[in-house]
């Protein structure tokens, strides 16, 4: 049985209230009654990503009494991006940060986490809902950095991008779909850059609020690099042009 699994209503509901950091909740479809309000009301409050399947696929996980529900205990701990950002400032540094959107290959979280702590990203954003359950697939391909690097959720991609431009960051999509190459950007100043899944990019609705997209000439019969690979150009880019105004 995997350890990072919790079965049954009542165990789940003290889980959350004893501060478990909760990845994801699968829920029967068909589930009533007082608890279970009580353990849903916990879940809209606290914003936990939850899923509502058919009982079938909770019994393929479980064959203990589940009482058709299942929670994921994140394997990490997770920050909060509106206690970094004032940090970095009072620190006197120039915040770096990656922002990646609906990208589900944990291995491609994991190379992009290990780069970035490599390179000295500050933090790192994934959405609550749609992106890789961190766990030790991830972890492992983080070469272990996922334990100790910044990672923060955000319930709505678009609002922390509206307070990150508050707080004074540019916001930069990578996509293929613009003409501007990644170089020609200023990395010198406050940034996010923002990342999407191989299969459909970063969304049209976070494109349409960063203040500019870049992209990777790319000149060879494949249209596209995977994104880790990506990802570390564009950081590595950063990162030079940083130490060249040092």
């Amino acid at each position: 049985m995997n350890n990072n699994i919790i079965f049954g209503v009542r165990p789940i509901i003290e889980a959350i209230r004893s501060g478990k950091e909760i990845e994801k909740i699968l829920i029967s479809k068909n589930l009533r009654g007082i608890l279970f309000q009580e353990l849903f009301s916990l879940i809209r409050e606290l914003n936990i990503s939850h899923q509502f399947v058919p009982i079938e696929k909770i019994n393929r996980i479980s064959k203990k009494n589940h009482q058709g529900v299942i929670a994921y205990i994140s394997e990490i701990s997770y920050n909060n991006i509106e206690q970094i950002i004032p940090l970095l400032y009072e620190q006197g540094k120039v915040p770096f940060i990656l922002i990646l959107d609906q990208i589900t290959d944990v291995r491609n979280i994991g190379a992009i986490v290990r780069t970035s702590e490599c390179a000295g990203v500050d933090a790192i954003i994934i959405p609550t809902k749609g992106s890789a359950q961190i766990n030790s697939d991830a972890i492992k391909a983080s070469a272990g950095a996922l334990l100790s690097f910044p990672i923060c959720k955000s319930s709505n991609l678009k609002n922390t991008i509206k307070y990150l431009k508050e707080s004074g960051l540019q916001i930069i999509s990578a996509t293929e779909k613009y003409d501007k190459i990644y170089y020609n950007i200023d990395f010198t100043i406050p940034t996010a850059v923002v990342f999407g899944s191989e299969e459909s990019g970063v969304s049209l609705e976070i494109i349409k609020i960063c203040d500019d997209c870049i992209k990777i000439p790319i000149t060879g019969s494949i249209e596209s690099l995977n994104v880790s690979v990506a990802s570390g150009i564009i950081i590595y880019e950063a990162i030079r042009q940083r130490s060249l105004k040092v």
